[in-house]
């Protein structure tokens, strides 16, 4: 059987290429792929996706499977560590099918109108809503570097399937919360440019419309697979964030 092996971010950049199709026996695993075909990325954390979501070493590949290798996705510490929950079928159809959709990796510059209108609800009297820009400087070991602009990468359908499992995570922990929308920016990005919106709409101001929106935020830096290049004028750099031991496969090389 044969599947196709892509990388991202900084792995592909360590790598030497993007994707690339890989034989193996028939009942292989993701740990006999990466045993027959790891690139030099020893020393390095990574994350395995079978067909937009998360596996283990011992997880069985299928003839045309897409096996991703994902580095840590930039952002901060993490929020809850819970367990990434499958998504139930019916919001991955209204992910896929709903206009506008509601979860979005998109390439144009972001809208505070846009997300706006994609939560507005005649029973909804409290939305807020969360940007992420961009800013002109980054701390680092050796102190703050003026950036010049950054780059965002992301794995797009497994990126969106993650975000409208975060809309079910917050319907599920604030149930009066009516609509979910979160929008994440990919290419070149300028500073104070936003890279990510989140709106958050519930029918009063104390239905858990601010919690739900910094939840969100937290999440996404957690768990969807984006990341983000720090440009500056002698150089640039993929950001990874912190590891995740239940997601990291490559602590078994």
């Amino acid at each position: 059987m044969n599947v196709r092996l892509i990388l991202f971010a900084g792995l592909r950049q360590a790598a030497g290429f993007k994707n690339e199709s890989v034989a193996l026996p028939a009942d292989a695993t993701v740990g006999d792929l990466l045993d027959k075909r790891l690139p030099d990325l020893r020393g390095r954390t990574f994350y395995v996706a079978v067909n937009e979501e998360f596996a283990q070493r011992d997880t069985v590949l299928q003839d045309g499977d897409e096996v991703a290798l994902l580095p840590p996705v930039s952002g901060g510490s993490s929020l809850t560590r819970r367990p990434i929950p499958p998504a139930p079928p019916a919001r991955q159809d209204r992910v896929q099918t709903m206009s506008p959709k509601l979860f979005e990796i998109i390439s144009e510059p972001l809208s505070q109108d846009d997300i706006l209108r994609r939560v507005s609800r005649p029973d909804c009297g409290g939305v807020v809503t969360f940007a992420g820009n961009v800013r002109g400087s980054t701390a680092t070991d050796e102190g703050a570097r003026e950036t010049d602009f950054l780059v965002y990468e992301a794995y797009v359908p497994m990126a969106e399937k993650m975000m409208a499992r975060i809309g079910d995570e917050i319907m599920e922990r604030w149930p009066l919360v009516k609509a979910v929308s979160m929008l994440h920016r990919i290419g070149r990005c300028d500073i104070e440019e936003p890279t990510v919106l989140i709106a958050v709409a519930t029918p009063h101001r104390s239905d858990g419309c601010f919690e739900a929106c910094r939840y969100a935020i937290e999440r996404l830096k957690e768990i969807v697979p984006i990341w983000k290049q720090e440009n500056w004028r002698d150089g640039e750099v993929w950001v990874e964030g912190p590891r995740q031991p239940d997601l990291d496969v490559s602590a078994n090389e």
